[in-house]
């Protein structure tokens, strides 16, 4: 699972997939390839119940996309079969069955802050900078920042961010409900850990329904979404998880998890 850019460490059932283009931590093609073969390996290897994704040092989680790629983008045709690839990578991201925690270790710019959003869950360190500036280079967001940035939080403060170009601290994205948590630089990665060990422990039929049904569910009507809980519940009420829960909740011991 290692990669030329991307540093993987599994422990305690959770990955740590660490981005390694110093100094900024850049997403070229290349980087976001080799995550789509690792998230591939990570999503059947039943070692693994959560993975987070982390920038190395401690002043960029990514400043963006690789600038020098922007040339090939002049042909369209190039430029749309790359724009979808990432688009489904983003996307995948969003709809990966484990949980999985952007851990922003310093300033998330452009497809930096786009990756972390495509992350079910964000902590951040204190010093940390967010932000989609794309419009001061006379570009705009392509992998995704338009549409999941008005979700997260409102449009009128996405646009402003967008229009501006303008960045956050990491207290005003928790504010915004952009992150989840901020902590100090130097607590950042064991508090995320922590975090990780917490969820991978989890019943992972569970989580994945969770998922599943908040992520899918929330872009349909009510009634869709509902739907779409109820075949979840349906399944998870049934598993040897449950069960154990159950039981381990009367006997007020703690559950062991397997998955069945």
């Amino acid at each position: 699972m290692e990669g030329k850019h991307l540093e993987i460490q599994i422990r305690d059932r959770v990955a740590l997939i660490t981005i390694h283009r110093p100094p900024m931590n850049t997403l070229s093609r290349e980087t976001l390839y080799e995550l789509e073969t690792i998230l591939n390996e990570a999503e059947t290897n039943d070692s693994i119940g959560c993975l987070i994704i982390t920038g190395s040092g401690d002043k960029n989680f990514s400043a963006g996309a690789d600038i020098s790629e922007f040339g090939e983008m002049g042909d369209r045709k190039t430029a749309e079969k790359t724009l979808r690839r990432m688009n489904d990578l983003f996307n995948w991201i969003e709809g990966f069955p484990k949980p999985i925690i952007a851990c922003i270790n310093g300033k998330a710019l452009g497809g930096g802050n786009e990756l972390q959003m495509a992350c079910h869950l964000a902590i951040a360190a204190d010093t940390s900078e967010l932000g989609l500036p794309e419009v001061r280079l006379g570009i705009m967001p392509g992998y995704g920042g338009t549409q999941r940035l008005p979700r997260l939080i409102g449009r009128r403060r996405a646009l402003d961010l967008m229009l501006s170009g303008e960045r956050i601290s990491a207290q005003t994205a928790l504010e915004y409900g952009l992150v989840n948590r901020v902590v100090s630089q130097d607590k950042l990665r064991d508090e995320a850990f922590h975090w990780a060990k917490q969820l991978a422990d989890g019943p992972p039929i569970a989580i994945k329904g969770i998922l599943d049904a908040a992520i899918r569910g929330t872009d349909q009507s009510l009634i869709q979404g509902l739907e779409i809980e109820r075949e979840h519940m349906l399944t998870v009420a049934r598993t040897e998880d449950a069960i154990e829960g159950i039981t381990a909740f009367f006997a007020k011991s703690p559950p062991s998890f397997k998955g069945r």
